[in-house]
């Protein structure tokens, strides 16, 4: 493509000229520059690409777009105001606009995104569709899979994905929008036809600085929705109601208790843990889908959970404004069987153990209202205290656990700072574990507090009998806690198929 062709589409403010050599590719890391590539500056947490716009044009860069000039390097060099933009432009038209040839949905949320995209890719396969999946566990096309690295990826891998998708025919695509990813304009020039809303709780502030910047990244996914497009929102979650006046989208709504919604959840029962419920559009609402009314139908999950709930009706939503048939819905998340680690049932005999992320205040709270609307004798909680999140997350989290537990007859909390199975980074600081102490002793909660998560696991199995629950909760070290249970179920139960205890591991699509 030519020099002019591409950089036509950016507002350049400033050029040092020179010979303007066809590009044959782009590139943002010096490593992955060949001949012919224009190299976009691109300004890290951790490093900065303008170190290395010395050696990209070493390695046969033609030219370079930036934010401020380097005097040393001979290649042409255009200067913009936001390099993170220019590369999500360039890159969508260096591929011909990919995004626009597919039905894209993206999906954004603090808990969830993840179970929902797979729910919703889950549906559009049961119908026959080629999908392609972008998100933290894997990126798809087509029948092409491989793992992810980042939730949501840098906007000029994202658009090579979406080219992928196009040569291998996919026609419906589902991806995860992190806010981060929202935030360095990873997702800009991508064309949604749908996006969705769950919820927003607070988290991520250590990246944001503030929940006010946390929510408003969340929020520019339907803010900048465009019209004749779908925003599908969660009106149970007031960050997510506030947002419905501010998107040029049309808005689909769903809810368990806001009547305000155009479809609701009515009978639900989560007694076993696994919801039925019947989804039913809201008589008092006007048609939110012109050309589809359906009446009222039930929908069984074979998930864990009330978040599941939610997710459920977002991928619902969504498959509906698809055209998707009603029983192809229903038959497609009746055998959903989730992604690990969100109230993922890992063991059922005459104990039940179940593997939560449990990551903030918010997904805490949806996991234990499903504890208490579920039929068990006691429950225990094996906790991971989160390291390297500070103070403040420690103490909500910890507070969203003490005001649960006389509702749940919690009167003691097994913790783990999990130190032999944590990065640095992730290690439990003397205030964090102080924080979460604290508050579990203001509550008069009891508290045992092991260094070795194999320990603090032990621990919880040998205070579980019969007809009782155990949750495995949190995010550093206990991603471990199910094979480290698994493993310790099988010498506590001997007689058990040893085989069968370990199928929920494999079938994890991470692995761990």
């Amino acid at each position: 493509m030519d020099q002019e062709t591409l950089l036509g589409s950016l507002d350049i403010l400033e050029e040092r000229p020179g010979p303007k050599r066809p590009v044959k590719d782009l590139a943002y890391h010096s490593d992955q520059v060949k001949a012919g590539s224009l190299f976009v500056c691109l300004k890290g947490y951790k490093t900065d690409g303008y170190l290395y716009l010395k050696h990209a044009a070493e390695k046969g860069a033609v030219a370079a777009v930036v934010e401020y000039f380097q005097d040393d390097v001979a290649i042409p060099q255009y200067r913009v105001a936001d390099s993170r933009a220019a590369l999500a432009i360039l890159a969508d038209r260096f591929f011909d606009h990919p995004s626009r040839k597919i039905n894209l949905t993206g999906i954004t949320a603090t808990n969830g995104k993840t179970t929902t995209a797979f729910m919703l890719n889950s549906i559009l396969e049961e119908y026959g569709l080629k999908t392609g999946l972008i998100g933290t566990v894997v990126v798809k096309a087509g029948d092409t899979v491989c793992p992810a690295e980042l939730t949501t990826p840098e906007s000029l891998d994202l658009q090579r994905f979406f080219h992928q998708m196009v040569q291998h025919n996919v026609s419906h695509a589902v991806m995860e929008v992190s806010s981060s990813g929202l935030e360095l304009k990873r997702v800009g020039s991508i064309d949604f036809d749908t996006v969705v809303l769950n919820n927003i709780s607070r988290e991520h502030t250590d990246l944001h600085g503030s929940f006010e910047a946390y929510f408003k990244a969340k929020a520019g996914l339907i803010r900048e929705a465009k019209e004749n497009r779908w925003a599908v929102l969660n009106l149970d979650c007031p960050f997510t109601a506030s947002l419905v006046e501010e998107t040029r989208a049309n808005v689909l709504s769903y809810a368990l208790k806001n009547e305000n919604a155009h479809c609701l959840v009515q009978d639900l029962n989560l007694s076993t843990g696994r919801a039925s419920y019947t989804v039913e559009p809201n008589n008092k609402k006007p048609a939110a889908i012109p050309t589809f009314q359906p009446g009222p139908f039930s929908i069984n999950l074979s998930v864990l959970g009330l978040h599941n709930v939610y997710n459920a009706m977002a991928a619902t939503l969504v498959a509906l404004l698809n055209a998707i048939p009603v029983p192809v819905i229903q038959e497609a998340l009746k055998n959903f069987r989730g992604v690990e680690r969100r109230f993922e049932l890992i063991f059922e005999d005459d104990i039940k153990v179940i593997d939560d992320h449990f990551a903030n205040y918010g997904n805490i709270n949806v996991t234990l209202e499903t504890l208490q609307m579920m039929d068990y004798k006691n429950l225990h909680l094996v906790y991971a205290i989160r390291g390297g999140r500070g103070i403040s997350v420690n103490r909500e989290n910890a507070e969203a656990i003490a005001s649960w537990a006389p509702r749940l007859g919690l009167e003691k909390v097994i913790a783990t700072t999990s130190v032999s199975h944590v990065s640095d980074k992730d290690m439990v600081s003397e205030e964090e574990r102080q924080v979460f102490a604290t508050v579990m002793h203001k509550a008069g909660i009891k508290t045992e507090i092991y260094d070795q998560l194999p320990e603090a696991i032990a621990c919880g199995l040998g205070e579980t009998r019969a007809g009782d629950v155990l949750l495995l909760a949190g995010c550093q070290g206990m991603d471990y806690g199910a094979a480290t249970c698994l493993e310790q179920i099988c010498r506590l139960k001997p007689h058990l198929d040893q085989e069968k205890i370990f199928v929920p591991l494999k079938n994890r699509v991470a692995g761990v």
